[in-house]
């Protein structure tokens, strides 16, 4: 089955969704009435979560450093840490679709320049509070703060004013947004009390579980929040566990040994390996994630657009699908965006391999050919070190003199990432153009991670927000990547699936193409069979 199809059974199994509805939404799809009927069937019979017991993850992605701020989290453990005790005001679903959560309902007026959000009643925090509109707005207010260095800072800084009265939270924008609900959902606006003001770390939230352990790099232990609001979601457990297991090895041998019921990363060159093991199946999504070499447009040699060029016209896309993920994604044309998003241009000129061209532009730079140092870790995303090797083969081809240098995993989100001014990276993608794009290359975003500042390009994503006619949005949105491609500091050679596995007794799991473990909620919405 497709995974839209997954997905309606999904909704099946969950009992939110009858027959008559999924067999339309089915056959909408190209499925007939008779086999839609069957696949209803099976899905309500099948899928009846069990209660009770322990789920554990196996997780790359972790370091000691990490910490339960949610406005901090960088890397794969804290997101998913972040989304097993933390609540937004809203989700997004596999469907791309808004799924709401502290806020039951919003509305917005003709130009989306003023949103409201009402808040849900009866919502409690782990610590026994209710949730208020007023820790809504403190939370907001406080991603607003640079000091936070809050990985929301492009995305709140265009709200203006904000306020509370009664359930109502009211969001008034220097400019309209249409897009706004899909920048709630972003993981690090958790709705903590009192905005997480006296102590962001405390992991005190709404979510389905509450901290019981924390212990950075190591694991992370939850128990079932027993007066969780949405009863309809999962928490199926009774506790679960994040286990931080950065080696790809360890992590894959305690799939297969049952230490743990799911893993994150699977290496491409196992797959067809880990598809043998009795009791393991192997799960994808394709989506928007990517993974990217970023340099800083602001730093020597990267302030030179020659040298740039140079880089990006030197890296091998195609080889670097094939060889580092198993033909499990699609090249990447030094933009952020792929068909997974709407107003997508797919006339944009692909980028390819071009060595002498290359050499013409390393040459156009004026480069001393002092060694241009390339830093990556095993942990910045998988195959990273591999791929930084062949990158630094294609260049030397083309006479660019790029050295790798190996940086331990422990750390690496926290002093290489964002700091040192070459290195690998990952982003999960976003579920809207804005949001990816506000995030990581508005000019004042705190995940401006290639330094870029262009006062065209930010103007053009303000207008594009505001933007109902989608004709003239799809061609902001193009100009955007022209732009970004041809003038910034992204070299995005490949767009990658989400490979994962799980052991077969765990049950509920759902292709959720925004995120790895069905977007940081599986430990959620999955269970343990007997």
């Amino acid at each position: 089955m497709n995974d839209q199809i997954n997905y309606l059974a999904m909704q099946v199994a969950r009992g939110r969704m009858s027959r008559r509805e999924f067999i339309g939404r089915a056959s909408a799809l190209g499925m007939s009435a008779a086999l839609a009927g069957s696949v209803f069937a099976t899905a309500a019979r099948a899928q009846t979560p069990v209660k009770g017991g322990t789920l554990r993850a196996g997780m790359q992605g972790g370091e000691s450093t990490n910490t339960l701020d949610p406005a901090l989290a960088a890397s794969e453990v804290p997101f998913m840490v972040n989304m097993t005790w933390g609540e937004m005001l809203v989700d997004v679903a596999p469907d791309n679709t808004i799924d709401y959560r502290i806020a039951e309902e919003i509305s917005s007026n003709a130009d989306a320049t003023e949103w409201k959000f009402k808040i849900r009643a009866g919502v409690e925090f782990h610590n026994g509070q209710t949730l208020t509109a007023e820790d809504v707005i403190a939370t907001l207010k406080r991603h607003t703060d640079e000091k936070s260095q809050s990985g929301a800072l492009g995305i709140v800084q265009g709200i203006s004013e904000m306020t509370a009265e009664g359930d109502m939270v009211t969001l008034k924008l220097a400019s309209g947004n249409a897009d706004l609900p899909f920048l709630m959902a972003d993981y690090h606006l958790v709705i903590q009390p009192g905005g997480g003001v006296d102590n962001p770390a405390a992991g005190i939230g709404a979510g389905a579980y509450k901290v019981v352990a924390n212990e950075p790099g190591v694991r992370h232990v939850f128990e079932r929040h027993a007066n969780y609001w949405d009863a309809g979601r999962g928490a199926h457990a009774d506790s679960v566990e994040v286990l931080v297991i950065n080696d790809n090895t360890a992590r894959t041998a305690a799939l297969q040994s049952g230490q743990i019921h799911m893993m994150n990363r699977v290496d491409p060159k196992i797959v067809d390996l880990l598809t043998g093991v009795p009791g393991v199946s192997i799960q994808r999504a394709a989506g928007r994630g990517h993974y990217v070499f970023i340099m800083h447009v602001d730093k020597a040699p990267f302030d030179n657009k020659d040298l740039r060029m140079a880089l990006k016209l030197a890296i091998n896309r195609q080889e670097m699908v094939e060889k580092i993920l198993g033909g499990f994604g699609s090249i990447g044309n030094d933009f952020p965006i792929n068909a997974a998003y709407p107003y997508f241009d797919e006339t944009i000129p692909q980028r390819e391999y071009d060595a002498a061209a290359a050499a013409e532009h390393y040459k156009a730079s004026g480069h001393d050919g002092s060694p241009i140092i390339l830093r990556t870790a095993a942990g910045a995303f998988p195959g990273a070190v591999e791929a930084a090797q062949l990158f630094q083969q294609s260049a030397q081809a083309a006479g660019i003199p790029l050295e790798v240098k190996l940086e331990p995993d422990d750390g690496y989100w926290s002093d290489v990432w964002n700091v040192q001014p070459f290195c690998a990276s990952y982003w999960g993608g976003r579920p809207v153009q804005d949001q990816m794009y506000s995030t990581a290359y508005l000019s004042t975003a705190d995940w401006n991670d290639t330094k870029f500042k262009n006062a065209e390009f930010d103007e053009i994503l303000i207008k594009a927000r505001a933007e109902l006619d989608p004709v003239k949005r799809k061609e902001e949105y193009s100009r955007l990547a022209n732009i970004l491609r041809d003038e910034g500091g992204l070299i995005l050679p490949m767009f990658n699936d989400f490979v994962e596995a799980r052991r077969e007794e765990v049950g509920g799991w759902i292709v959720d193409p925004n995120g790895e473990l069905m977007n940081g909620k599986a430990l959620i919405k999955c269970w343990v069979n007997a």
